[in-house]
């Protein structure tokens, strides 16, 4: 495993989202994940799935400390109690004393940063949390959101694959020493029947889906979290760091592309 590391945190370089999964499945994938060396997890409050993924955590043969745990607040509980309060009911259902990282999943554009930030700022310095940060804010949000926070925003969570690359919004965190979360890096499924990261795998003896997250987490400061249920997916998204892309296969894969990365989300979002 390789780690991004930023401001005072290790954070494994690939790890697990769970949009979408709930229930047996969750705890299954959650739990088959750990197995096979996953140490980076992330959930939200709106997934409705944090009992089974604190279940799989405290049930697994894994130190809870060596788990990097992310998990959002849902963004109308933006506001300074709804925040507080909120965070604690999902550290019960996690059954955990803390979450090394909360995001405000949304921006709120009803409620003051200020509010969100400065109850964040109170639960790390009880404990609660390790880190702060935010999901889904585009540069100019997330300017704004440091300029309003009185701690330091560790990352920023965000849709990032080869066809919607956001090199703007890196640069940024980069300057800023803030990690950005890749979610989708697999462009909703898209990129499992690309021709052009097939061939650059070939070389390697690696998939197109494979050369997509081992693109992402060369990276710098990026991390990847991308979805899957099934054990041999699960094994081969974590079997990506025994070879590195080269320049040219870099710029190969990075094929930013608004209109395949807007086709393939509302596939994805309008899908049954």
């Amino acid at each position: 495993m390789e780690y991004v590391t930023v401001q005072d945190a290790q954070i494994p370089a690939l790890g697990l989202g769970t949009w979408q999964l709930t229930g047996e499945q969750c705890y299954e994938t959650v739990s088959t994940a750990l197995e096979l060396g996953y140490r980076h997890v992330d959930t939200a409050q709106l997934y409705d799935n944090e009992r089974q993924v604190g279940r799989a955590i405290a049930d697994a043969d894994v130190d809870r400390d060596d788990v990097f745990l992310t998990t959002k607040v849902t963004p109308g509980k933006a506001g300074y109690e709804d925040v507080l309060a909120s965070t604690e009911a999902s550290l019960d259902r996690l059954d955990t004393d803390y979450v090394d990282l909360l995001l405000l999943h949304w921006p709120n554009p009803l409620v003051d940063f200020r509010e969100t930030a400065r109850a964040m700022a109170e639960l790390r310095d009880d404990g609660l949390i390790r880190h702060a940060g935010v999901s889904n804010f585009r540069r100019w949000r997330l300017e704004r959101a440091r300029e309003k926070s009185p701690v330091p925003l560790l990352a920023d969570q965000v849709r990032l694959h080869p066809y919607y690359t956001r090199r703007k919004l890196r640069e940024y965190c980069r300057y800023t020493d803030m990690m950005v979360t890749a979610y989708s890096p697999l462009a909703h499924g898209g990129i499992v029947d690309d021709a052009e990261l097939a061939a650059v795998g070939d070389r390697y003896d690696k998939t197109a889906a494979q050369v997509a997250l081992r693109w992402a987490t060369q990276l710098e400061g990026v991390a990847a979290i991308p979805k899957s249920t099934s054990h041999d997916h699960l094994r081969a998204n974590v079997d990506i760091f025994d070879f590195e892309l080269d320049d040219d296969e870099l710029a190969r894969v990075t094929r930013p592309s608004l209109v395949k990365s807007t086709e393939l989300f509302l596939r994805n979002e309008m899908a049954p």
